[in-house]
């Protein structure tokens, strides 16, 4: 399937996640990445901000900075993006395409310097490939890290696809986390369920 066809589909689907269902799967998966070795040694840590139903990372922020760990969101500029370091909530405004991000005057992190970074997806294959919005963003920023074990893809497990025709530009992750399962594609793909706490 192609995909714009594939992202119409789960962009659709999401949409019509119920509210209740969105909140447990998002905090099924949080809780596993926060229980990953990757997590708990990290200390610098890029995460999103949710936008049209994306899983939340809320519980991730809260548990990094109470962690002592140093935050990072991303805020576009121009056509690309940079890493600016949080603290608190107080630290966001909402930027382009509305989506909160962190105030520009904060630190600016290079992504190679963060030991984890967790990106949203539209899709995500087997393999570790993903579909975005199109925009080509975290391609354009990410693609020099693939394979270092650090990009982490998150999303609920209906937009988990068994495949996705890649083009050489797309960022592949190193790990995939849903509500319901781990896939680590480096490892022979395989496959961890998410266990309830």
């Amino acid at each position: 399937m192609p995909k714009r066809a594939i992202r119409q589909l789960l962009l659709a689907r999401r949409k019509l996640l119920p509210v209740i269902e969105a909140q447990c799967a998002a905090r099924r998966a949080q809780q596993a990445l926060i229980a990953t070795p990757e997590f708990v040694l990290a200390r610098r840590v890029i995460l999103y901000s949710p936008i049209h139903g994306e899983v939340d990372t809320r519980e991730i922020m809260e548990a990094s900075w109470s962690a002592g760990k140093d935050v990072f969101l991303p805020a576009v500029c121009g056509e690309d993006l940079r890493f600016i370091r949080v603290a608190s909530e107080g630290d966001f405004k909402k930027g382009a395409f509305g989506i909160l991000e962190p105030c520009q005057t904060g630190e600016a992190l290079p992504p190679g310097r963060a030991d984890i970074i967790v990106l949203p997806g539209v899709a995500f294959d087997l393999f570790g490939r993903r579909i975005g919005y199109g925009k080509g963003y975290y391609d354009r920023a990410l693609h020099c890290l693939e394979g270092t074990g650090r990009l982490f893809g998150f999303c609920y497990d209906f937009q988990l696809v068994d495949e996705i025709a890649g083009e050489p530009h797309d960022v592949a992750v190193d790990v995939v986390i849903t509500e319901r399962r781990m896939i680590r594609p480096s490892v022979s793909n395989r496959s961890e369920e998410v266990r309830e706490n």
